[in-house]
């Protein structure tokens, strides 16, 4: 029959849409099975005799109703027997106890050889096929098998059953694609005109994806970057260059901008799916945060409800937010979390952190790498990716968790408390060693405790695994008990062990082992230094990476740290902003730390002078909570009353404070507002405050990290390195949070404001020639 619709699927996706089924058992997944299952597949092929064959692509071409299913994927096995005949072989690991899988096997494992079984029957024109299950115990080698033999017909029916099962999904994902390309192509820039810059940025974009390349973007704050970029992403998506499209960020203000500009093209006639991927604590409806069917319902049955739950949403939405998301989870009763995930899977548009790209622990591992050929990444706000990329690198473990497992495991687990007491041993000789050293670093693997973490990891499998399968584990009294508590504390432990391994695995000349001892507590890290060859390796296969912020500057110095090519594209966008909106002062005090305590007055007396001069709202960004403190009951002790309005950041703030703290800056007021924050704060970027609801910021000091000695390990490598060492660990990425603070002041063309910088070190030359363009020149006030 002739079919006008082609859809094309992998094998693993198709059986597990289909086969699914069951509850969210807990929050415990083998975060290595990947690479451990890689090596149970190779010891069992290896035992292949010469006939047999493995790893071999198969793909077959299936018509049902009117579309044709285009359906691949490689077995793991083609065992050829003497006479002949062929049997698929389908290799699972697992740490489970192999007598529990029963009698029958996992039937999504048999739907996957089935579809493999198919295919090979079909093109070799084979009247009946072999199909075998190997199951494989990673902790002791033990092997279970099973086997049957299906006939053409009967694999023949399965796979019509099965696409029948797939079809309405598959229907609907190509509805939306024809509609989705052809409102993109009647899609207009979504505002009445480019302002200046924004055709230049957006045209490069656009020409970036075309041709299959990255680009490194600065432009200024207030241009419109977020519809600059998202805009001709989806063009080139229309166009067929792209499949899908992420929006990286690190703030959940900057995920809002996103959201805006594709409610804005939406406006416009745009059809998209566009979902937004919301942390799992920030979203989980459960007061206590535990994926499992006994404490939860959105976990128990999820993956019975999940298909209706998504072809609801995906039949009616567009912008899924992550309000849209869990209208929609409360509705068909799923877990919001893995509920978005599922349909990120399915959309055209990804608005999340950095992390579900970047971060080995969370990346999305279902994307496949022909998804990934016809994917482009945005990555906004792209000066925060240097040290949130080291964090993810890196990893590190502390003696007090291990010695706290311990004793919890002691009367429920022996392997387990075994494995754990063996760690803190291993901690205690450390300490021991140490002597009086309190801080102590190295460019070596610790070998002899990744080996002790490995034992501790494969316990700690075991124990979660079967207790997923009901297993009793433990009957001394008041056992039972306490597992819940052990259980929570064991994932923490197991995670974070899981984490130091595959950190181990990254170490390279880039890392250092930095170990530090404080009172009866060792803390080992595995301290990612540079992460720019990891972060080029993390983005390989994508088709395009865009990276852009204001102040992607000194660009030398972020192209090196973002893991830049040599062939990339780079662009500088200037401001659209006159000069003479911005009114520039430069007060030269001394903010340094010893000098601080005879700074306070000073800047008590600036923000009296700025309230007298000039009323309206300002932010006053401080380098730290400890300083802006000072500062602050400095300004309260000066009189009886202020003759102005202040509000101070707190370290940890709710949603619904950030909103109240920024409502608070409104036009009108009719009394000076000041507003106090730290600089690389929830305040200092990502925020809008146009026309008169900001008239003034002042930045106090130039920004640079606490002088520690993490930050100090990075100033000697880059000087060993040959560069300059100060100016990467502490200058550039101070005075990149300067830059972003003092950029929450012009954000339009109408914007007019005073900027203050307060610190003697911006008359120098290596601190002057980071500022901005605009910025210059300044007047110099003295205090």
């Amino acid at each position: 029959m002739a079919t006008e619709k082609e859809v094309a699927i992998a094998v693993r996706p198709l059986v597990e849409y289909v086969f699914r089924a069951g509850s969210i058992e807990s929050g415990f997944q083998m975060a290595d099975a990947m690479a451990e299952g890689t090596r149970v597949h190779q010891q069992v092929q290896k035992q292949y005799g010469e006939r047999d064959q493995k790893e071999v692509y198969l793909c077959a071409h299936i018509d049902y109703e009117e579309l044709t299913f285009r359906v691949d994927g490689r077995c793991d096995g083609l065992l050829i027997s003497e006479d002949g005949s062929v049997t698929i072989d389908e290799i699972k690991s697992t740490r489970a106890d192999l007598s529990r899988l029963g009698e029958e096997g996992i039937p999504v494992h048999w739907a996957q050889a089935s579809c493999y079984a198919y295919m090979y029957a079909a093109e070799q024109g084979l009247d009946e096929v072999g199909i075998q299950l190997t199951y494989v115990s990673v902790e002791s080698g033990e092997r279970r098998l099973y086997r049957r033999a299906a006939s053409f017909a009967e694999l023949q029916q399965f796979m019509m059953d099965l696409l029948r099962n797939y079809a309405s999904y598959a229907r609907l994902l190509l509805r939306h694609t024809e509609e989705r390309d052809a409102s993109i192509a009647e899609l207009a820039f979504p505002f009445d005109a480019y302002r200046s810059g924004q055709r230049k940025l957006a045209g490069a974009v656009y020409r970036t994806i075309e041709e299959g390349a990255n680009l490194f973007a600065k432009a200024p704050t207030g241009i419109g970057k977020t519809i600059s970029t998202t805009f001709p992403a989806v063009k080139a998506m229309g166009e067929g260059l792209l499949s899908r499209l992420f929006y990286l960020t690190a703030r959940t203000t900057t995920r809002t901008a996103a959201e805006d500009a594709f409610a804005r093209m939406a406006a416009k006639g745009l059809r998209i799916h566009a979902v937004t991927l919301t942390a799992k604590a920030s979203i989980c409806f459960q007061e206590e945060q535990r994926c499992d069917k006994r404490h939860c319902e959105y976990a128990d049955g999820y993956y019975d409800r999940v298909n209706g739950a998504l072809l609801d949403l995906l039949g009616e939405e567009t912008n899924m937010t992550r309000e849209v998301v869990e209208r929609y989870a409360r509705k068909h009763r799923v877990c919001p979390f893995e509920f978005s995930l599922d349909a990120a899977y399915a959309s055209d548009v990804v608005i999340c952190d950095y992390n579900y790209i970047y971060d080995p622990r969370v990346s999305l591992k279902r994307m496949l790498g022909e998804q990934k050929k016809q994917t482009a990444l945005l990555v906004d706000e792209a000066h925060n990716l240097v040290d949130r990329a080291r964090e993810m690198f890196s990893a590190e473990l502390e003696k007090a968790s291990f010695l706290a497992l311990q004793r919890l495991l002691k009367p429920l687990y022996k392997e387990g408390y075994a494995a754990t007491k063996a760690v803190n041993d291993y901690f205690i000789a450390l300490r021991k060693s140490c002597g009086d050293e309190k801080e102590r670093s190295e460019q070596q693997l610790p070998e002899e405790l990744i080996g002790l973490i490995e034992v501790f990891v494969g316990a700690a499998e075991t124990w979660l695994s079967n207790r997923r399968m009901g297993a009793l584990l433990s009957s001394e009294e008041g056992a039972a008990n306490s597992e819940a508590e052990t259980e929570s504390l064991l994932l923490d432990v197991y995670f974070g062990a899981q984490a130091f391994l595959r950190s181990a695995k990254l170490y390279d000349e880039r890392f250092l082992t930095y170990t530090e001892v404080r009172g009866g507590d060792v803390r080992m890290k595995l301290y990612c230094l540079d992460p720019s060859h990891l972060l080029r390796q993390m983005g390989k296969g994508y088709r395009s990476q865009i990276y852009f912020s204001a102040t992607l500057s000194p660009a030398a110095y972020y192209m090196d740290m973002l893991g830049a090519a040599p062939e990339d594209y780079t662009l500088a966008v200037p401001t659209p902003f006159s000069r003479e909106q911005l009114d520039v002062q430069l007060v030269p005090i001394s903010t340094r730390y010893r000098d601080r305590e005879a700074s306070r007055r000073p800047i008590a007396s600036l923000l009296n002078r700025l309230a007298a001069e000039r009323p309206g709202n300002y932010f006053v960004f401080f380098p730290s909570y400890a300083y802006m403190n000072d500062c602050y009951e400095t300004l309260l002790a000066e009189g009886e009353t202020l003759p102005f309005d202040t509000l101070l950041q707190q370290p940890a703030m709710s949603e619904e404070d950030r909103d109240a703290f920024m409502a608070a800056f409104h036009t009108g007021r009719g009394r000076t507002l000041v507003g106090f924050a730290v600089m690389g704060g929830i305040f200092s970027e990502g925020i809008d405050l146009v026309g008169d609801r900001l008239t003034g910021v002042v930045v106090v000091g130039v920004g640079l990290p606490q002088i520690g000695a993490e930050r100090d390990l990075l100033k000697t490598y880059f000087d060993e390195a040959g560069k300059n060492g100060f100016h990467y660990a502490y200058v550039f990425p101070g005075m990149n949070k300067v830059l972003q603070a003092g950029g929450r002041l012009i954000r339009s063309e109408n914007d007019r404001g005073i900027l203050v910088l307060v610190d003697d070190r911006y008359l120098r030359p290596e601190y002057e020639r980071l500022l901005p363009e605009e910025w210059l020149p300044y007047e110099v006030i003295r205090p």
